[in-house]
């Protein structure tokens, strides 16, 4: 019995997911564990399927693109059609829900945990388990941003996170209850994950097609952004000047798209700017996937059968500066039930054909704002002087010289939130710095203090794992 859930487990593992040259290795969903995973090119095959979970619909496919900009004041509900009604008033419940991410946990922990035991090229094993490691923290992260608090940002002393697992589970045999780990423990993991990658992983270029992959570079920069939702400053501002360096990215902003070509770069497989991106070709989608669920389905009407449910709030809108190239990502037009002028993305117009397009996770322009950040409270003049190297690829002046405190960080979170818009960053930007949610039109703010800046945990794992409890406000 043992055997057979093993072999189903894995074989639905191996069946999964794709990511450009990965897509060519064999399938070997018929196989038992000890064979499949006896050579390299089964491990290759886990690694795919652990590569698929970032482009699922629950995760950067969709929710993790839009809840955070919904449940926050980048983005506003114009067609009911039941989806994220509930994120953009914030109602009881109705967060972000990343358990899922444990599949894809699992198979990186298959990975991470048997391929030094097998025969094969070094070089190729080497980077196979940095490419793990990275997923594993990514996922990781991911979960700790939804179900807790930053570290040093508890409410009430609240820092339970998320549980840690880092060795396979392929049965029922294998598996076991464990309590909520806490936001430390998370976040030295995810941090000693990315420290292990960096070690492992090769250097591909940006914007070129070995991003697709997961490289040195992309875990720098990934390290960059953990850093900084840890406050660990000045180890934000170091990785994020080293992940600058091995993608060639000046600090007076030579490598990021001009001003003239940064609406089409969103457009462009891969994205120039991109570090690291999720290819999604059209084997990996049923018929019916981009319709009904792709991001281009929902924030444009580009494609008559779209949905286009999402529109640019007014405050977002009122943001952009005179001569912001960022503006242009909003293209006015209108919708049948939608009173007025609409806006419609222009990131998201499944430039691949029939809704299809690439997911852009790690862009260059998070480089100069993750370091502006990193800066500002101990060097106001670096801060600046990465915004305005962003600003100048963006069409716009260089912010005011004397420009620091407050007004300073303001201006840095605002770049962010221009930047990133429908990119998922905004409602993680005020919670992990402790702020307000501000919201959209006449919604009310949620107060950092409010229980609901924490997803709830999933019912059906509360009633599973008698250890496990909810976050305040959910019992």
């Amino acid at each position: 019995m043992k055997n057979y859930i093993k072999i189903i487990a894995l074989g639905s593992a191996l069946s999964l997911g794709s990511c450009s040259d990965l897509l060519d290795t064999e399938p070997r969903q018929s196989l038992t564990p000890d064979t499949a995973l006896a050579d390299v090119d089964g491990y290759e095959s886990v690694l795919a399927a652990a590569y698929g979970g970032a482009r699922g619909f629950g995760s950067y496919g969709q929710t993790l693109m839009i809840a955070p900009e919904i449940m926050a004041d980048n983005l506003r509900i114009i067609a009911n059609t039941g989806r994220y009604i509930g994120q953009e008033i914030n109602a009881d419940r109705q967060h972000i829900n990343l358990w899922g991410n444990y599949g894809a946990i699992n198979q990186t922990n298959i990975v991470i945990n048997g391929i030094d035991v097998i025969e094969g090229d070094a070089t190729r094993k080497n980077r196979i388990k940095g490419e793990a490691f990275f997923l594993r923290s990514l996922y990781y992260f991911d979960l700790a941003k939804v179900y807790g608090y930053e570290p040093g940002k508890e409410v009430s002393g609240w820092n339970n996170s998320v549980v840690i697992r880092t060795t396979p589970t392929l049965g029922f045999s294998d598996a076991d209850f464990k309590a909520r780990s806490s936001n430390r423990e998370v976040y030295d993991l995810i941090e000693s994950d990315l420290n292990t990658a960096i070690g492992l992983l090769p250097v591909a270029a940006k914007g070129t097609a070995g991003i697709y992959r997961v490289t040195k570079g992309a875990a720098e920069a990934l390290l960059a952004r953990v850093y900084l939702y840890d406050s660990k400053f000045s180890e934000a501002a170091a990785m994020a000047s080293q992940a600058m360096a091995t993608f060639g990215l000046a600090n007076d902003g030579t490598g990021l798209a001009s001003p003239a070509d940064y609406v089409s770069s969103f457009s462009t497989y891969p994205n120039p700017e991109s570090l690291f991106e999720v290819e999604i070709r059209s084997v990996d989608w049923s018929t019916v996937d981009g319709v009904n669920n792709s991001m281009c389905t929902l924030t444009s009407n580009v494609f008559s059968s779209a949905q286009f449910i999402v529109t640019a709030s007014d405050e977002l809108l009122d943001a952009y500066e005179t001569g912001d190239v960022r503006r242009d990502t909003w293209v006015a037009t209108t919708r049948s039930g939608a009173a007025g002028t609409v806006y419609r993305s222009a990131k998201w117009l499944g430039t691949k054909g029939d809704f299809l397009e690439n997911l852009p996770i790690i862009r260059a322009a998070e480089l100069y704002l993750i370091r502006a950040e990193a800066r500002f409270r101990t060097d106001a003049a670096g801060a600046r002087s990465d915004l305005n190297a962003l600003r100048s690829k963006r069409g716009l002046a260089a912010v005011d010289a004397g420009l620091v405190g407050d007004a300073l960080f303001a201006q840095i979170l605002k770049e962010r939130r221009l930047e990133f818009a429908v990119e998922g960053h905004r409602w993680f930007d005020l919670k992990r710095n402790g702020l307000t949610i501000s919201k959209a039109g006449n919604i009310e703010a949620v107060p950092y203090s409010d229980y609901r800046l924490l997803a709830p945990l999933p019912q059906d794992q509360l009633i599973l794992n008698e250890l496990l409890v909810d976050n305040p406000g959910y019992n």
